[in-house]
């Protein structure tokens, strides 16, 4: 989770000044959290505190309203209604990390991370985004290689990720889709040599560079468990104290170092 919100963090500066190289810089004074790390501390709300997961978006989303939402899920979230509105948006997948820290068996990951979508993005893309990314967390925090975590998501998910980032990078451009980013976030993380790496590979595709970055990021952290002190350091600095708390009490409860 702490690689999710870096991710976000590291990406939020870049989302709307889109960078094609890894050579940037990674924290900047104008570095803030995003809806990514609103509504992924609001996934480990529901998981810790039983919530369900249209109550928390919405509750998450009235404490900080600012920070980037898209148009439909602040109609959503600002209305008493609680159906889902069938999105296939990326919003699925950047929230969905903690579910894959949290359950145990992969059929478990994959119901749960199901759940959490359709609270709001029930279409099948939408879905599948947050299911593959749950389960590519989930996989990797197993000890699974990076082929097989590539094989299976392959297999399950029908994405394709044999694409190199640098034959990427010279087309992608900004896409919200989970579609049209969860791939390329899988990619950014399979090409990386360590945490740092994986987070500056996605941004450096230069699309949706706080959500790409926090789906990879998400990844890496569950594969490297290593992440620099840095960084989260940095980052950590700029959560509210809240956010913080409720991220280190899922750490302990899980038992996560």
């Amino acid at each position: 989770m702490y690689g999710a919100v870096i991710g976000d963090v590291v990406g939020s500066v870049y989302e709307f000044a889109p960078v094609k190289t890894k050579d940037f810089q990674i924290i900047r004074p104008d570095s803030r959290f995003t809806d990514d790390t609103v509504l992924t501390i609001a996934t480990i709300d529901a998981l810790l505190n039983g919530k369900s997961y249209s109550s928390v978006y919405k509750e998450w989303y009235k404490k900080y309203p600012q920070t980037g939402y898209g148009a439909s899920f602040v109609q959503w979230a600002q209305s008493e209604d609680t159906k889902p509105y069938n999105s296939w948006g990326n919003g699925s997948a950047m929230r969905v990390s903690p579910i894959g820290w949290y359950f145990d068996t992969i059929t478990e990951v994959l119901d749960e991370a199901r759940k959490s979508a359709e609270a709001t993005h029930n279409h099948p893309e939408g879905v599948k985004g947050a299911q593959a990314t749950a389960a590519a967390v989930y996989l990797a925090r197993s000890g699974r290689t990076k082929g097989q975590i590539k094989e299976y998501i392959e297999q399950n998910f029908d994405y394709k990720l044999d694409e190199p980032l640098a034959s990427v990078r010279t087309w992608y451009k900004f896409d919200v889709s989970c579609q049209g980013s969860v791939p390329q976030a899988f990619r950014a993380f399979l090409e990386a040599r360590n945490f740092e790496d994986a987070v500056r590979n996605a941004v450096s595709l230069g699309g949706d560079s706080d959500t790409l970055a926090c789906i990879t990021g998400a990844i890496a952290e569950a594969y490297y468990r290593e992440i620099p002190a840095f960084l989260k350091t940095e980052v950590t600095a700029r959560l509210e104290p809240e956010m913080i708390v409720l991220l280190n009490n899922f750490y302990r409860i899980k038992n996560i170092s």
